[in-house]
């Protein structure tokens, strides 16, 4: 019974595939799915969606534009694979370790990667967007202010709360994302830690010359020291007065 169900699965994995692709595969898919262990497998283009390979043994696979979306690999052991073109949305990597893996061009978007391994990786066009404990020795501070700005333009506020203040661990001085972070813990209702992210913002567009930075972070102050109720004089236009949405305040630090 269990051989037939794990046949039946690995049809279904590769029902997409070419025959002669299929052909190759099948033997090993069958092995990865009943035992979790494929080392140095040739996997070119397979269909593994929503497989559960935890704790899997894949040292050295070539899983080249392998289809591997929403796939659970916590723990899983990709040291050396070949995981370029791969689609790896929405996959819980955490805890993986993936030393010296390829994964150009690859599509990480929305994956889990907290604990994960990536020494010596290659990561050139790796797309990371929406992915959740991205180490910071993988990202410049400016990916990270773009994640974020992606992240709030879509009301999605933790996360891009989280990206702004890993730009900001990579670089103290980042006036804009002190100000991002400001704006979106704002919409996230939480005046204190805005407060203090736009003064902080203010005092560094100051020292860095950049009147408009001074300017907005001024006037979003205003905005935040305004009582509840009250509206800002004319006098005194207010902070979305300025840029009407969040997404253009946002936008105007994002680096081109």
């Amino acid at each position: 019974m269990k051989s037939q169900i794990i046949s039946t699965a690995a049809l279904l994995l590769t029902i997409s595939l070419p025959v002669t692709t299929q052909a190759a595969n099948d033997d090993q898919i069958r092995q990865l799915l009943a035992t979790k262990k494929c080392q140095n497998c040739q996997l070119i283009n397979v269909g593994l969606a929503l497989a559960d390979l935890s704790g899997a043994d894949l040292r050295g696979a070539n899983l080249e534009r392998a289809n591997l979306s929403r796939a659970n690999l916590t723990g899983a052991d990709l040291r050396r694979a070949n995981l370029a073109g791969a689609s790896l949305f929405g996959v819980n990597l955490s805890r993986a370790k993936l030393n010296d893996a390829n994964l150009t061009g690859a599509d990480l978007r929305n994956t889990y990667l907290i604990n994960i391994e990536l020494t010596n990786a290659n990561l050139n066009g790796t797309n990371f967007q929406g992915a959740v404990g991205i180490p910071l020795q993988i990202a410049k501070p400016d990916e990270f202010y773009a994640w974020g700005v992606a992240a709030a333009d879509k009301g999605n506020l933790k996360p891009a709360i989280d990206y702004f203040s890993q730009a900001i661990a990579l670089k103290p001085d980042y006036a804009g994302a002190y100000l991002s972070r400001g704006v979106a813990s704002y919409q996230n209702l939480d005046r204190k830690n805005a407060l203090e992210d736009a003064q902080m913002a203010a005092k560094l567009f100051e020292e860095q010359k950049n009147p408009e930075g001074v300017k907005t972070a001024l006037a979003f102050i205003l905005e935040l020291k305004t009582p509840y109720g009250e509206t800002v004089t004319s006098g005194k236009p207010s902070f979305m007065d300025f840029f009407g949405s969040l997404a253009s305040v946002l936008l105007q630090f994002l680096p081109f």
